[in-house]
C-alpha cells in the first residue's frame, strides 16, 4: 500500500470527530495497511487516519521497534506523572513544543478482523497513543498547550511557509 499525503492544520478533517469504524470488510485492512505505511519513513512515529483525510477512528504506527495499527482505539488507562514532553507533529511541520502527557498510557480496539486488541507503553510510546487518539477525537496537540505555549504554537504555525501556502 503506499504512503499517503498528510493533511495540514487548518484542513477541516483535523478538527472533526472521526466516526467509529462499523463495517469491517477488506477497505478496513486497506486503510490499516494504509496508515501503517504512511508511519513508516523516517521521523515519523504514527499516523491518524484524519491526517491523511480519512473522518474514521484508526491510527497505524512504527515506534520503538513496534509496528501495527488499532482500529476504533480508546484510552483506557493513563499513569505515572503528567510531564511536559517536547512534542510535534506531522500536521504541524517543523514545529515543536511542550505538551502536557502522562508517562503511561493503554489503548483498546480492534484489529481489520474486529478481533480485541490492546496495546501499552511509557515514555515515548505514551506519548504517541495519547496524541493518535486526541487525533481522532478532532484534535491537533496544539490545542492541548497551555495559555502562553498555545499563543506562541499560533504565532508560529501563522508564520510557517506552509501555512501560507495552503
Amino acid at each position: 500500500m503506499p504512503e499517503r499525503d498528510i493533511r495540514l492544520w487548518g484542513d477541516p478533517v483535523l478538527r472533526s470527530k472521526a466516526d467509529p469504524i462499523t463495517v469491517f470488510d477488506d477497505s478496513v485492512a486497506a486503510l490499516a495497511a494504509d496508515l501503517v505505511d504512511s508511519s513508516l519513513p523516517e521521523g515519523r512515529a504514527a499516523v491518524a487516519a484524519p491526517q491523511i483525510g480519512v473522518g474514521l477512528r484508526a491510527f497505524g504506527y512504527d515506534l520503538d521497534g513496534r509496528t501495527g495499527y488499532v482500529i476504533n482505539p480508546e484510552i483506557v488507562e493513563l499513569g505515572g506523572a503528567l510531564r511536559d514532553i517536547d512534542e510535534g507533529c506531522l500536521s504541524v511541520p517543523g514545529l515543536f513544543f511542550l505538551t502536557p502527557r502522562w508517562e503511561f498510557a493503554r489503548v483498546r480496539g480492534v484489529d481489520a478482523q474486529n478481533n480485541p486488541i490492546e496495546i501499552s507503553g511509557t515514555e515515548v510510546f505514551a506519548q504517541m497513543l495519547q496524541h493518535e487518539v486526541a487525533h481522532l477525537d478532532g484534535q491537533v496537540y496544539i490545542q492541548t498547550l497551555p495559555g502562553e505555549r498555545r499563543r506562541e504554537a499560533m504565532k508560529a504555525i501563522r508564520s510557517a511557509d506552509w501555512f501560507l501556502a495552503s
